[in-house]
């Protein structure tokens, strides 16, 4: 947690860290599983003897390459977005970041967050992860996507702001 904890203000506590699900790597495993079908196919019908046109086996054997190689894109995109990939909320503000190369942050107060949305897809409910947008005032809107446990985020972020508001009801 490199960027939080850099930019952690001073009496600032991390109260809660929420993380990338290893589901991101599901798009590069089909890509790859499919690359290998496609390879033992045209091994087991040039194994077989029969005249099997070339032409087609190598157009099979180029689309499995490119299939490997879509594969080995999507797997570290994966790698990265697990790795690279920090969102916690604190006793004073939402903090996120995500990204290696390429930053994308966000740090807002939380009497500024206006609503947080969760969204999953049938993959998400039954692995239990999804795409937790916030909407904070002026229209500001970040959405960070495959988090784990996207309902028990939003959760917690509604605890959280209501404890802080009702804190700064009684100071």
């Amino acid at each position: 947690m490199g960027y939080v904890q850099d930019n952690l203000m001073p009496k600032e506590k991390i109260l809660f860290v929420a993380k990338v699900h290893p589901a991101v790597f599901v798009p590069a495993v089909m890509l790859f599983i499919t690359s290998l079908i496609m390879v033992g196919f045209v091994l087991y019908y040039e194994s077989q003897g029969t005249e099997a046109d070339t032409f087609f086996s190598g157009l099979f054997l180029f689309f499995a390459i490119g299939l490997f190689l879509s594969s080995v894109y999507f797997a570290v995109k994966a790698s990265i977005a697990l790795l690279a990939t920090e969102f916690v909320i604190t006793n004073r503000r939402v903090i996120a970041k995500a990204g290696f190369v390429r930053r994308n942050t966000l740090e807002m107060l939380l009497p500024k967050i206006e609503s947080v949305a969760v969204d999953q897809d049938i993959l998400g409910r039954l692995l239990n992860f999804g795409t937790v947008t916030i909407t904070g005032t002026g229209g500001t809107q970040e959405s960070f996507k495959a988090i784990i446990s996207p309902i028990a985020m939003r959760k917690k972020i509604n605890q959280i702001i209501e404890h802080f508001l009702q804190t700064q009801k009684t100071s």
